[in-house]
């Protein structure tokens, strides 16, 4: 199925030209939405991910956050691409400029009503890092953030939601219960029975049920904090 957006170039803070997928909300626009992309780069997964949230009334840019050391990256769940996109992630990208080209894009949507934002593994942790140090969120919805207990003292600006698997062997319950105790006024929800990337109908982890719930909260979260339109 074609996509319904198109890859255009933005301005980064840094004065980096990266690419962004941009897809306009269908029928009536209820906000702006950030989504952030997994480790894997913009793929049609996350394309398909921001194609939904479209089909939801969301203007949606989704930043290709490695484009400085990898133009136009995009890789598979490949164990060999696994590999490619750890490296870029650990070791040739810094987080910080992930937090700021969020920052950018909220700033480009935000014009036009209230600005959201989500993301997806890499960008779970993205999104939880934007909530905190980014201006201009009205919510934010994280999807199994590895580093967020990391920054687990940091405080959201923002309503923020976090979802997990219970069986994500990446991601320990402990990690999941020390945000849950510093931070009682975020929701985190934990999927039973459920590992890592539950949401990517790609992965061997996906999870139909666990997916759709996830996307219903999210939603009610974003409709909840300015999303009704």
């Amino acid at each position: 199925m074609a996509h319904k957006g198109t890859m255009t170039k933005l301005k980064m803070s840094d004065g980096a030209d990266i690419g962004v997928y941009h897809v306009e909300a269908q029928g009536r626009r209820r906000g702006g939405l950030v989504l952030i992309q997994e480790i894997f780069g913009v793929t049609d997964h996350i394309k398909d991910c921001c194609d939904r949230f479209a089909a939801e009334g969301y203007e949606v840019l989704a930043p290709s956050l490695y484009d400085r050391e990898a133009p136009g990256f995009a890789v598979s769940y490949s164990p060999e691409d696994v590999q490619k996109a750890i490296r870029i992630a650990r070791g040739g990208h810094p987080f910080e400029l992930s937090i700021a080209d969020a920052g950018t894009c909220i700033d480009a949507l935000k014009g036009k009503g209230p600005v959201f934002i989500t993301g997806y593994c890499y960008g779970g942790s993205v999104t939880w890092a934007a909530a905190c140090k980014c201006d201009g969120l009205a919510a934010a919805s994280g999807y199994y953030g590895g580093n967020i207990a990391q920054m687990a003292d940091w405080q959201p600006k923002c309503p923020t939601i976090l979802h997990f698997g219970r069986e994500d062997h990446g991601i320990p319950m402990e990690a999941v219960q020390k945000i849950e105790k510093l931070h009682p006024e975020v929701k985190v929800y934990v999927y039973d029975g459920v590992g890592h990337g539950f949401n990517s109908d790609r992965r061997s982890d996906y999870n139909e049920a666990a997916a759709k719930l996830a996307m219903q909260r999210t939603l009610e979260l974003f409709r909840a904090n300015g999303g009704e339109g």
